[in-house]
């Protein structure tokens, strides 16, 4: 593929120079990013505040302009042939660098897109002392976990969840048997640089399951061109005694990178706030990524790699109180495999991207096989016979996506597609062997006005799922062939005002759909990790959904303040509930459908008061409530959360050098509007504090972090918990110590 572009590799060397200054002193400002996110091409200013950008092509980019300290500064630059000619003064300001959004395909910053969506730095995730990936994404508005223990976590998204949510990775979709809440996200957080969340549906952009929103981690970016660099980062936390590192190193030249990191992690069982382990609920991850790159003026290609293995304990009772770190029965074994490859053409009027993954996730779960003449030896030998559910999936995608440059109007011409393989080699048989394929064409448009934007979008969407016939007709674990087919049209409209100079307004209207899964169609038999019989149900309808959203905005130098709303019907939403029977003692789930309303929102605000602008106050509120049309409740819907952070941070201009300190109180309310089969949740509070920064040691920049999550032992039990039905409490007090090395 590269030798058939080599025409497009030879061509006029087109330059970006400027200078970059303080608005209020002119002086010339060091280490500024210049960057064009569409490119993924940037550099940062020298001592005299220059820069240069070399090899890039025709045509009009979106250039982002940021430091820390000073307002973000993003704009259309035409790029003509030859030398091009950019200086900016920045202006100071204590808000916090307004990022690029990548999960959708227009480039703009947080507060230009006209849908809303978080942003949050791993780094920042790492502050709040989390010990997981899930666990960290938390700590953002509207986002919650479903938790089996701490190694097991799955997002929840504004009261929707599992295959509700679709998760983004490497620019491919994550698939990895999401369908069940033991299932873990299965991603680990190194050599990821960010996460972006876009709450409610966005089926529009990802196709089916992409209903209740999309989870989009960002991989960490390649070096600068003409640098190399590596660190080494170290992880303790007190309470599961768990350790971790990660290991990386990146180098670029003009136009070949290359970049990799790996990592590993150890966590013995956790304790509770009554000092009590939760047996079983340890847990170990490896974790290897690499990238490699090629860029010219025209043409970019990206290729990376990623392989997770992990070992993660089911607690299923409070047992043996030890600290080891090999997971007893039942536990999970999954091996994940995910490579992509991203290619971008860039024209004088267009572009185009071209993105292709291949997914492999290997999943076993193993149980206890009891004997009662053989006692517990025997039982320990059987277990080494193999697992008892054991599957394998493979899924193929694409995502095509031409874009077009009319005058003020950007628009996306895309077809993506999925062809995916589910394998059976275990004892037991949960799920059938199947194939699911996909197929979705779509357009969408973002029309920039002067104080104003407005996107709207088309979507069509087909899937067929085909499912091979298991066991004795009669048994009651038989599983019917099956050969079902979907489809649906979607639509969505938004619009960003600046409403004056300083309020900014969203309004968003979207459509979205779920065909049912293969669990939902076809199960039969025991989730030994959920530890019930679900039953599928072949007829089942593809669960639609309207939404609207409605965001409002003001900020100046000095505060910031937000509230944001939504309103979530879903027509045959789709629910496991309890028959009141039993197979072999195990509770049996089937599954219903009926109509279905979420509605709720975020609100907040964040005070940096002039002239004390290292000091922050941030205070957020997030609420969701989820009802069926029988007005009974719908499970799982998280409660109503208040959190509150007092922080400061002491940064010189001149200097790279940082230091914060921050306290946290976050407060989790009475959850009594819940499900028929489940219990209410007593409110709690969770009191957190933590710093961190930058030290010169040896003449070497290192970075540190020290979080107390907890810090008062509250034993408490979380309503999105699944071991809350066994009286099983939450981590207790947890002291996290970070180190960032630079090599």
């Amino acid at each position: 593929m590269l030798l058939a572009l080599t025409p497009l590799l030879i061509c006029a060397q087109n330059t970006l120079t400027g200078k970059i200054t303080d608005s209020e002193n002119n002086g010339p400002l060091e280490q500024v990013s210049v960057y064009f996110p569409q490119l993924e091409k940037g550099t940062v200013t020298d001592i005299n505040g220059d820069f240069t950008l070399k090899g890039l092509p025709e045509g009009s980019y979106k250039l982002v302009v940021a430091y820390l300290g000073y307002e973000t500064y993003s704009t259309s630059f035409q790029i003509t042939s030859g030398s091009n000619q950019f200086d900016y003064q920045m202006q100071p300001s204590a808000i916090e660098i307004d990022e690029v959004v990548l999960s959708t395909p227009f480039h703009k910053l947080e507060r230009e897109n006209v849908m809303k969506v978080e942003q949050k730095s791993i780094a920042e995730l790492k502050s709040n002392g989390a010990i997981t990936l899930a666990d960290g994404i938390t700590n953002i508005p509207g986002v919650s976990s479903v938790s089996t223990g701490m190694g097991i976590g799955k997002p929840v998204i504004r009261g929707l969840s599992f295959n509700r949510v679709v998760v983004y990775t490497q620019g491919v979709r994550l698939e990895n048997q999401q369908f069940g809440g033991e299932h873990g996200l299965g991603i680990n957080d190194a050599g990821i640089s960010s996460v972006e969340v876009i709450k409610g549906p966005a089926s529009l952009l990802y196709g089916s399951d992409a209903l209740g929103g999309v989870l989009y981690l960002n991989p960490e970016s390649f070096e600068l061109p003409g640098q190399t660099s590596g660190d080494v980062n170290l992880n303790y936390f007190t309470n599961t005694l768990g350790y971790g590192a990660n290991a990386g190193f990146k180098t670029s030249g003009e136009r070949f990178k290359f970049l990799a990191r790996g990592a590993y992690a150890s966590n013995a069982d956790y304790e509770t706030g009554d000092g009590t382990s939760v047996t079983n609920s340890r847990f170990n991850e490896a974790d290897f990524k690499t990238g490699l790159a090629y860029q010219a003026t025209q043409f970019k290609s990206e290729l990376r790699y990623n392989y997770n293995a992990s070992k993660l304990g089911i607690p299923e009772e409070i047992g043996v109180q030890n600290n080891d770190r090999d997971p007893l029965l039942p536990n999970q074994e999954i091996s994940t495999h995910i490579i992509s490859s991203k290619n971008n053409f860039f024209f004088k009027k267009s572009s185009l991207e071209a993105t292709f993954g291949y997914t492999f996730n290997d999943r076993k779960e193993f149980e206890e096989h009891h004997h009662e003449e053989e006692g517990e030896e025997h039982e320990e030998e059987e277990g080494e016979e193999g697992p008892a559910l054991h599957m394998e999936l493979s899924t193929f995608n694409y995502n095509i996506q031409f874009n077009p440059q009319w005058g003020k109007m950007t628009t996306i011409f895309g077809i993506q597609g999925m062809h995916q393989k589910n394998e059976n080699f275990g004892e037991e048989v949960l799920i059938p062997d199947a194939i699911t394929n996909d197929f979705g064409i779509l357009a969408t448009s973002h029309i920039h006005f002067e104080h104003s934007d407005l996107q709207l979008g088309l979507r069509y969407d087909l899937r067929s799922i085909n499912g091979e016939e298991s066991g004795v007709v009669g048994d009651e674990t038989y599983i019917g062939a099956l050969d079902r087919n979907f489809n649906s049209f979607n639509a969505s409209a938004g619009i960003r005002m600046d409403l004056t100079p300083n309020i900014i307004g969203r309004f968003n209207l979207a459509t979205g759909f779920r065909a049912p899964n293969l669990s939902e169609l076809t199960s039969n038999g025991l989730h030994s990790g959920a530890n019930r019989v679900e039953i599928g149900n072949a007829d089942l309808k593809s669960e639609q959904n309207f939404q609207v959203d409605v965001a409002l905005e003001y900020n100046n130098k000095h505060f910031e303040a937000y509230i944001n709303a939504f309103y979530n019907g879903v027509s045959d939403f789709i629910y496991l509930q309890p028959t009141g029977e039993f197979r072999e003692e195990d509770p049996i789930y089937d599954f219903q459908q009926q109509n279905a309303t979420l509605y709720g929102g975020e609100f907040g605000f964040h005070l940096h008061p002039h002239p004390l602008d290292w000091l922050h106050l941030e205070s957020s509120y997030d609420i969701v409530y989820g009802q069926l049309e029988d007005k009974s409740n719908l499970p799982l819907i998280p409660a109503n959360r208040w959190t509150n952070t007092f922080r400061v941070e002491w940064k010189k201009r001149a200097s790279q050098y940082r230091c914060y300190a921050f306290v946290t109180l976050q407060t989790h309310f009475d959850q009594n509007k819940v499900a028929d089969f489940e219990t209410t949740t007593p409110r709690y509070n969770l009191f957190n504090m933590g710093i961190g920064g930058d030290v010169r040691f040896f003449d070497q920049k290192i970075g540190y972090k020290i979080s107390g999550n907890n810090l008062f032992d509250k034993n408490y039990i979380s309503h999105l918990s699944r071991l809350k039905t066994d009286g099983i409490a939450n981590m207790g007090r947890n002291i996290a110590f970070n180190l960032s090395i630079p090599l």
